[in-house]
């Protein structure tokens, strides 16, 4: 096509779009107020129209096979979805090419902006979990609950923004993370999708994930949606188990789940998906008191509401609390939900337009919901960048994405035993590779990493690493042997191999978990396998140091055998980069700088979060034949906040501005930190703040701050805290209102603390009694 007729499209499409403006189709005007926008086009939908923007459905409603691995479209399927029910949003699909995702994307676009009467763009939604994980080649970043052991929130800001920008481009506009739970339950198959247990971690981290993601200039002229998942207190099940019921106080919620999703409302999240199991007895889902009174009007979002997957019929196949799908639509909408992940019917839109028509359900009710919709949209700026680009795939999986996902793998791993100093191993000759780890690259990710349970082993990258080829890499000049089979000590074999064991200089156990999400992970004992236990047990008789790798989405029990090994790494879920950071942190190449976001379990029944109250821990105390009740002992075999390190550091000079503020005042703490070891490294200031007495009972103590460090060796550094009053010092009620009492309080930072007392000078009683605080 020459330069004339290039000219020529392009004065007759500005012709068409000022005879469309002319003719009051003001949707259409980019520069013209989105609010106007939204208006002019919700005046303009017929009611199955916008039912069909509260629709999203499955990509397998529009694929050749019916299999989340098909991102192929059948464009007949998708035609009649989109012009004929209207559907304005479709979700999913597995990892595959940029070039087959832009295919995809580009025709589905197409065919809403150019087949249908409004025109009206098509919203996508994917499950990019820690990095674009379903797109080929893409940096994949270690999970949150690394992420959170970092305490560096650098990492979960880049972990947003690289997935950004490697996927907007595609047509993914709409990413289904972060998750916002509260990893309090260890049994908890989701717990690894958490930033950890404490409040003011996730809020941090999840802000973080939040602004990486959504404010990325490298995407334009894209513009992307984060969603705040999954609202609220979903990752704290009586059972353990997945999308099971949780019996919980709205003070706990409003005190430790509700912080996280207010930090990422206050960063900007533009959705929040809700959580799939039921707080009290009623589905969260069919919650006016949490998804409208809460969420809408005490926290102040006005973004879309999305359900999880199919959470509308599971109301009444798996909850069992409406008799229909109808009814259960009438719940959940009513409830304050704007937009059903159906996903693979058109149930939802059928049950809705029957409530319509009967009246039941107002259309200024579905006006409400259509109108966030078309204002996501809107602000996505789809209607004027409605399809993807396929001119800057180079940016998927560049080396300085990866460089980043690797860094954040080294901070993320933590040193949790080091006996005798085994690690570093500096230059050992002879090293035995074992476990099921050892060389596997599909335990690395987890879930959600190339396909929903993760994908299979030969679907990983070829230059991937496994532990086994990272030592390999990592010491060239070393004889890396990988040992695929550990013998019973009572066969024929063992006699041979007990004194291979003893030959070399260090065995390296790479054990933990394979990968799963979801229901799909539910298990009903804590304890690590048997069969590696067994294991590990065997290979640490020998002569030869032994470091326990555990790669793992959750803190599986390993009682039995800490005494028995060396050392112990926690790896996490690293991601495609963490082999090649575990290499590292054991030949001393990197300083292990990670701690745990969450309290290691010792004991099967009895796991408590490290702001537990203080009668959640006591002691039977037989000479005195009464219980003592001792809140600062914790029965975890590693508390939240530990992590080891090659170097020591030492904690000197705590002060305090002053020992006293009022109900609207601050006071400054500082403290000096110093690198007393050999090796440089990095440290991360924990601040804590106890509450000696609270009208309900307080926890033990609550991480209020954290800073990291990096010291040169006998380098010093003066870390500051301010405490204010209301936001250090106040918790929240029953109803969320917030209780500021006076009395005394203590600061520890490592190993140090320092009393202060809060005064009051006009103490309101509180609101539920008629005592004075």
């Amino acid at each position: 096509m020459n330069s004339i007729s290039i000219l020529s499209l392009l004065v007759i499409a500005v012709f068409i779009t000022d005879i469309s403006h002319a003719q009051g189709e003001l949707y259409r005007n980019a520069s013209a107020p989105v609010e106007e926008r939204v208006d002019d086009l919700l005046s303009r939908m017929t009611l199955y129209e916008k039912i069909g923007q509260m629709t999203q459905l499955n990509i397998t409603m529009i694929n050749t096979t019916g299999q989340q691995r098909d991102v192929v479209l059948v464009e007949e399927k998708a035609r009649d979805l989109i012009r004929n029910h209207h559907i304005g949003s479709f979700l999913n699909g597995e990892a595959v090419t940029a070039s087959e995702w832009f295919t995809f994307s580009d025709r589905l676009a197409r065919i809403a902006m150019e087949e249908c009467r409004l025109g009206i763009p098509v919203i996508y939604g994917i499950d990019h979990i820690h990095g674009a994980s379903y797109l080929s080649g893409a940096t994949i970043f270690p999970h949150a609950i690394n992420l959170g052991a970092t305490f560096n929130a650098v990492h979960s800001y880049n972990t947003g923004r690289v997935t950004s920008t490697e996927s907007a481009d595609l047509g993914h506009h709409w990413n289904f993370a972060p998750v916002l739970d509260l990893g309090v339950n260890p049994l908890w198959p989701r717990l690894y999708e958490t930033f950890g247990e404490d409040p003011h971690l996730a809020s941090v981290m999840g802000a973080a994930y939040v602004d990486g993601y959504q404010n990325n200039e490298l995407t334009a002229p894209h513009k992307v949606a984060a969603t705040a998942k999954h609202f609220l207190a979903y990752s704290d099940p009586k059972s353990g188990w997945d999308r099971t019921p949780t019996q919980i106080s709205m003070q706990a919620i409003h005190e430790f789940h509700r912080p996280p999703f207010q930090a990422a409302i206050d960063a900007g999240a533009k959705t929040v998906m809700v959580n799939s199991g039921e707080i009290n007895g009623i589905p969260v889902h069919a919650s006016y008191e949490l998804l409208t009174e809460l969420l809408r009007h005490e926290m102040g979002f006005e973004g879309v509401i999305v359900t999880d997957w199919d959470d509308i019929g599971k109301m009444v196949t798996f909850h069992k609390v409406a008799k229909d799908y109808k009814e259960a639509t009438y719940r959940t909408v009513m409830a304050g939900v704007d937009m059903s992940m159906t996903p693979r019917s058109l149930f939802f839109n059928k049950a809705l337009l029957e409530l319509a028509e009967e009246g039941r359900i107002s259309e200024e009710r579905i006006d409400e919901s259509v109108r966030r919709i078309l204002r996501l949209k809107f602000e996505l700026g789809l209607f004027e960048n409605p399809y993807p680009r396929n001119d800057r795939f180079d940016r998927i999986g560049s080396p300085e994405h990866k460089a980043k996902a690797l860094e954040a793998a080294r901070e993320s791993i933590v040193l949790l035993r080091n006996e005798n100093a085994v690690l570093p191993a500096a230059s050992p000759a002879h090293i035995l590779v074992m476990g099921p780890t050892a060389n596997n690259k599909r335990n690395l990710g987890g879930g959600w990493t190339i396909a929903w349970q993760g994908g299979e082993e030969e679907r990983y990258p070829d230059d991937m690493l496994t532990v086994y080829t990272a030592l390999k890499k990592e010491y060239p000049g070393a004889t890396v042997e990988l040992v695929q089979n550990i013998p019973g000590s009572a066969g024929q074999e063992w006699p041979a191999f007990s004194n291979r064991l003893d030959r070399a200089d260090l065995i390296v156990y790479a054990g933990g978990e394979e990968p799963y999400t979801e229901y799909v992970g539910n298990i009903t004992d804590l304890t690590l396998p048997a069969v590696q236990l067994d294991d590990i047990s065997r290979v640490s008789g020998s002569t030869t140091p032994v470091v326990l790798v555990l790669v793992q989405g959750r803190p599986r029990l390993i009682t039995r055998v800490v005494e028995q090994v060396d050392a112990i790494l926690f790896a996490g879920l690293p991601g495609f980069e963490g082999a090649e950071a575990i290499a590292n942190l054991m030949s001393g190449r990197v300083n292990p700088s990670g701690k745990l976001p969450f309290s290691y379990p010792q004991h099967t029944g009895h796991h408590v979060p490290y702001n537990h109250k203080y009668s959640d821990v006591y002691f039977f105390n037989a000479d005195e034949a009464n219980m003592i009740v001792q809140g600062n002992l914790t029965t975890s075999l590693y508390p939240f906040g530990y992590g080891l390190s090659y170097t020591s550091f030492s904690y000197s000079d705590l002060e305090l501005s002053s020992d006293d503020l009022d109900e609207g005042g601050s006071i400054t703490a500082t403290v000096t930190v110093t690198n007393t070891g050999d090796r440089p490294g990095m440290e991360s200031v924990l601040w804590f703040i106890s509450n000696h007495v609270g009208y309900i009972s307080r926890p033990v103590t609550e991480l209020r701050h954290f800073e990291k460090t990096d010291l040169a060796p006998g380098e010093s550094q003066t870390v500051s805290f301010t405490i204010g009053s209301r936001e250090h010092l106040a918790y929240p009620d029953q109803k969320g209102r917030p209780l500021l009492e006076p009395g005394s309080f203590t600061l520890s930072v490592g190993g140090l603390a320092s009393d202060f007392n809060l005064t009051i000078t006009n103490v309101q009683s509180h609101p539920d009694s008629g005592r004075q605080n």
